[in-house]
């Protein structure tokens, strides 16, 4: 009896450590198919500047929907780029592109976001936005996640009128660079040579979160899009102290 014992408590012990295994291979399995924030952020670089993403040659003819009497119409690989139109808010002519010389009239993506990517899709590869062909099918993919799911309201972190972020701490953002982002940048925010300063590009605060949230077409910026977004207001809050100049 004894014996008969034992053996049924090693069984169960034998069993319990099995499904503990099993459970242990299959958590990272479901993790690694529900994550989609890579592919978000990717597809926030895409929308930035797609042909640079895939290493493809600049645009030379006019997106067809550019209008032709706009700033950038003899432009093509400025007017071929998602937030040309669009804008760095999503809002297009209603949001910062209203007026200046990147208002082109044309609506923003906010009122499809949510929507399911295939319609995105449909829409990028249809005419008259005719990508057809010039990207493959996971940057489609990539690009409509981030239209559909990537999305940020920007007025929760941007004062729109003083373009400055709002409840921002600057001496947590001034770890949060010198310790991520001046590994490239220098931590005077001036690096690498030949890019505007840091202390400059605030003057368009929606651009500087949308590549610290997605990173920067064809170069090997970090994305914050998987961390707190007050990481990437409070980065933005520590730039406004930086030298405008070299």
């Amino acid at each position: 009896m004894i014996i008969k014992t034992c053996y049924c408590k090693g069984f169960i012990r034998c069993v319990s450590a099995t499904l503990a295994i099993v459970s242990l291979i299959a958590i990272p399995e479901i993790v690694l198919s529900d994550e989609v924030e890579s592919s978000i952020a990717r597809g926030g670089r895409l929308y930035d500047k797609w042909y640079a993403v895939i290493d493809a040659d600049d645009p030379t003819e006019s997106h067809p929907l550019y209008p032709t009497d706009k700033k950038y119409a003899d432009k093509a690989k400025d007017n071929w780029r998602c937030k040309e139109c669009h804008g760095w808010d999503y809002l297009g002519k209603d949001g910062a592109y209203a007026e200046g010389k990147h208002f082109s009239g044309i609506k923003g993506i906010n009122g499809i976001a949510g929507a399911d990517p295939a319609t995105v899709i449909a829409l990028l590869k249809g005419e008259p936005h005719g990508y057809a062909g010039k990207m493959e099918e996971t940057d489609f993919q990539d690009l409509a996640n981030f239209v559909t799911q990537g999305q940020i309201d920007t007025d929760q972190y941007i004062d729109r009128g003083a373009k400055m972020p709002i409840n921002s701490d600057k001496t947590k953002g001034e770890v949060y660079f010198n310790t991520i982002c001046a590994t490239c940048h220098d931590k005077s925010g001036t690096k690498p040579t030949g890019m505007k300063p840091f202390g400059d590009q605030m003057g368009n605060p929606w651009e500087v979160m949308h590549k610290i949230m997605n990173g920067h077409p064809g170069e090997q910026m970090p994305a914050f899009r998987a961390l707190d977004r007050q990481i990437a207001v409070d980065v933005m809050s520590y730039m406004t102290t930086l030298p405008k100049k070299e």
